[in-house]
């Protein structure tokens, strides 16, 4: 994923979850999907949709009279590139500074400790293999 596309604003992240959702779109399906979930009126859903295209994270298809929108890039690139932007940003690229910090300020509950404790030692079994 390139720069320009890990540049997705909260706004933007929205008509995307509905994409990967439920791909491909009409603008109005879109629209109707986000009706009781926001206070966006239509004309801005066009807007958000319009600068995804242009960022090249949807693509568009015209089927008849109507555009269909589908992603061109999956949630998890994004969600890829959205957490490297992240740690660069906030934690100087440090995943260790990040975890640490989460860690420490965040009230985990035993099940969530567990988890963690599972997922580090099948990273750690991983690594040593």
């Amino acid at each position: 994923m390139d720069t320009n596309q890990s540049k997705i604003s909260d706004a933007e992240w929205r008509i995307m979850e509905e994409v990967w959702q439920d791909a491909p779109l009409t603008s109005a399906e879109i629209i109707d999907q986000l009706k009781d979930t926001t206070e966006w009126n239509p004309k801005t859903i066009h807007t958000l949709i319009n600068r995804l295209v242009s960022k090249e994270v949807l693509g568009v298809k015209r089927e008849g009279r109507f555009k269909q929108f589908y992603p061109l890039v999956s949630a998890e690139e994004c969600r890829k590139s959205e957490t490297t932007s992240f740690l660069k940003k906030i934690f100087a690229g440090s995943r260790q500074m990040f975890i640490l910090n989460f860690i420490k300020n965040e009230n985990l509950s035993k099940k969530e400790i567990e988890e963690l404790r599972e997922v580090l030692n099948q990273k750690q079994e991983e690594d040593n293999s």
